[in-house]
């Protein structure tokens, strides 16, 4: 029998997944409430998909955001709000006889018992299910199935570029488009370095800077993920630490009285420099 054929082995739900349930029931009875078009809140009755999926966005990033600083309690909050975020859609969705929350969490159940045959079914397919080369051929047998045909088919445009740029480059090498190492993208990066340089000599209208800056952007996303690095939590950390050595900065501007738009550049770099010297100094985490 294959792994494909191999019966589904479902879990038993443990005294935490009964409370659980309990809990995602009254969450649900919450949002039918609130959305009652008699009785449920103003601003809750007139929304639709397109004016919730901004705060979807908004906390799952925010949700990042505590997990990036290990914030626990926030993390709890967050992921609460996210759950709402997806309560909310499932809800717009009965509501128009579209399907429901129940075929929503159906659909993800599913998927991740297809997509780990090693553990719900045959358990000679060893550890095929988190392999990353089945599961992205578990991921295009499903994109045919919908009918999204072409290797990058099915990537949001709605994604974050960074993140986008990841996942358009990760389809590309799952077919062999790729460089091979990560030497090689450095090299690309040179090369894409050197054409933005003759644009600016050249005085290059905008648009034409532009794409050779989203050509050195899309570079370096691959050669974050040649080193096993994800290139948008790179630029958050990279964020952070930007916000912290300027916040640094004012600090130690403010004990001369002074602000930063009243300070030298000079004496900001030179400030700057002290910080930067001072975090190499601290031991680390």
């Amino acid at each position: 029998m294959s792994s494909a054929e191999a019966p589904y082995d479902p879990p038993t739900p443990d005294a935490n997944d009964r409370s659980a349930a309990e809990a995602f029931a009254r969450l649900l009875a919450i949002m039918r409430r609130l959305r009652d078009p008699k009785t449920g809140c103003p601003w809750d009755q007139v929304q639709t998909f397109d004016t919730i999926a901004p705060y979807t966005i908004e906390e799952a990033y925010e949700v990042a955001d505590a997990v990036a600083r290990q914030d626990w309690d926030s993390l709890k909050d967050e992921l609460g709000d996210l759950l709402l975020q997806v309560v909310y859609h499932a809800r717009l969705a009965e509501e128009r006889g579209l399907f429901d929350t129940a075929a929503v969490a159906s659909a993800i159940a599913d998927k991740m018992v297809r997509r780990h045959p090693h553990v719900f079914g045959d358990p000679s397919a060893g550890t095929q299910g988190t392999d990353s080369e089945a599961w992205e051929r578990q991921k295009a047998e499903e994109r045919a199935a919908r009918a999204l045909r072409g290797v990058l088919a099915g990537v949001p445009n709605a994604l974050p570029a960074l993140t986008r740029a990841l996942k358009l480059s990760k389809r590309a090498a799952y077919v062999g488009f790729d460089w091979p190492d990560a030497q090689e993208v450095l090299e690309k990066l040179a090369e894409e370095t050197e054409e933005l340089k003759a644009e600016i000599a050249a005085g290059a209208a905008s648009y034409r800077l532009a794409e050779e800056i989203g050509d050195m952007l899309f570079v370096q996303v691959n050669l974050a993920r040649k080193l096993g690095l994800d290139p948008e939590a790179c630029l958050r950390a990279a964020n952070a630490k930007f916000e912290r050595r300027f916040q640094a900065v004012e600090q130690a501007l403010a004990v001369k009285g002074k602000i930063p738009s009243e300070a030298r550049l000079d004496e900001m770099e030179r400030l700057w420099a002290e910080i930067k010297r001072s975090e190499a100094s601290s031991p680390g985490p």
